[in-house]
């Protein structure tokens, strides 16, 4: 691929004439963003949502912000290898010059790309991954996905007010699972409810079976769920072959449970289910009517998930970025960019806020449905504004 080279000769003798604004109309050419993605192994649905709905919002609105056409670089970290996704970030930066990074499936991902993003100084757009901690490892970074605290405070709330004294947890064992775990009985136990027994799955190869067969012994009013993207049907599934639901157990979670991307199949063991979280196909309004008509344009045969929604306002907020910047390279002035923006996505209102760097959104509580012959996530409450770290 060959690399293009953006000249600056006479570029002070310009300034001094025209002034400041005249450094921004100098920037031209195109600026590329690499995209780290997972696009095999465990978690592809994740890169395939993400990759499809960036291309979605370029289809869409363009591919030129701020007079800069952009270019995407997608690479695959296969999901589950953080040293990979560390020398594909140093590729990217070095040698391919990129001026943003983005995608990053799984928290320990995005951590090991957070170094490279410093020292280049380039903005990094986390899409995905979703412990808290995430933005306060590199000042370059900002995410459009959301924190696990977020999703699980708004349903463990849920679950005390509705009849679930008792409960267990069951998370997978990596840092957005014990998020999600601290998170819940934090609340949950603040609103009288009792956390009786808390089980951690293995993120490679989990068998659920036996976390299962211990939540039937320990017979709880609810079970409390965190699974990444694309897990929730084998756990459902084998919750229903376990007859945990006869058993009296209530089955609750974050959105991750019941990923639209995967819902329509998962059949009648999730009807019922509530859950909680920040975008539902399902949402109604103009502007997620307009990203599925979008989305539907790239991947005919998807639906989009949480995942999509994350690298759609991802894309759309590097491109903000270059617009308020006159499509600027200067990392610094990016990120400065981004701070305490605003706008309406498919999920509803979003801000950047300035100090965290984090996304602050509705959560909404949906119960999963059947209608018109499909299952979908159909939203019954919503918390307004919730901040990334509550």
């Amino acid at each position: 691929m060959t690399h293009l080279t953006l000249t600056r000769r006479g570029l002070g003798a310009v300034a001094l004439a025209l002034g400041a604004p005249s450094v921004a109309r100098a920037q031209s050419g195109v600026f590329r963003i690499g995209l780290i993605l997972p696009m095999t192994g465990p978690f592809a649905s994740t890169g395939r949502q993400i990759e499809a709905a960036v291309r979605a919002y370029l289809r869409q609105h363009g591919e030129s912000f701020g007079g800069r056409r952009v270019e995407i670089l997608l690479r695959d970290d296969t999901g589950t290898q953080p040293d990979v996704t560390r020398r594909l970030a140093q590729e990217l930066v070095v040698r391919e010059r990129v001026k943003a990074l983005a995608g990053f499936g799984l928290t320990p991902l995005a951590l090991a790309a957070a170094p490279i993003a410093t020292e280049a100084k380039v903005p990094m757009v986390v899409m995905a991954a979703a412990t808290s901690i995430i933005p306060s490892r590199s000042p370059f970074i900002l995410r459009t996905s959301f924190t696990l605290p977020q999703a699980t405070k708004p349903m463990a709330q849920w679950a005390a007010r509705n009849g679930i004294r008792s409960a267990v947890t069951m998370v997978t064992d990596y840092a957005p699972g014990l998020d999600a775990e601290k998170a819940f009985k934090e609340q949950f136990t603040a609103d009288g409810g009792q956390v009786t027994a808390e089980l951690r799955t293995p993120l490679r190869n989990p068998d659920y079976a036996p976390f299962l067969q211990r939540v039937r012994d320990a017979a709880p009013q609810g079970l409390f769920i965190f699974v990444p993207s694309g897990e929730g049907a084998a756990v459902m599934k084998q919750f229903a072959e376990r007859g945990l639901a006869q058993a009296g157990v209530r089955p609750i979670g974050t959105g991750d449970v019941l990923d639209d991307d995967i819902l329509n199949d998962m059949g009648d063991p999730v009807l019922g289910m509530v859950t909680a979280h920040h975008y539902s196909a399902a949402h109604d309004s103009a502007e997620n009517r307009a990203f599925l008509e979008a989305f539907r344009g790239i991947a005919p045969n998807a639906r989009p998930n949480f995942m999509a929604a994350g690298g759609y306002d991802g894309v759309h907020l590097i491109a903000e970025m270059l617009k308020r910047t006159g499509g600027s390279d200067d990392g610094e002035k990016l990120v400065a960019a981004a701070k305490g923006l605003s706008w309406t996505s498919p999920r509803g209102p979003v801000t950047i806020e300035a100090d965290t760097r984090d996304i602050r959104q509705d959560m909404y509580i949906r119960r999963a449905e059947r209608r018109d012959g499909q299952i979908w996530n159909i939203e019954f409450d919503t918390i307004a504004q919730v901040r990334p770290n509550i």
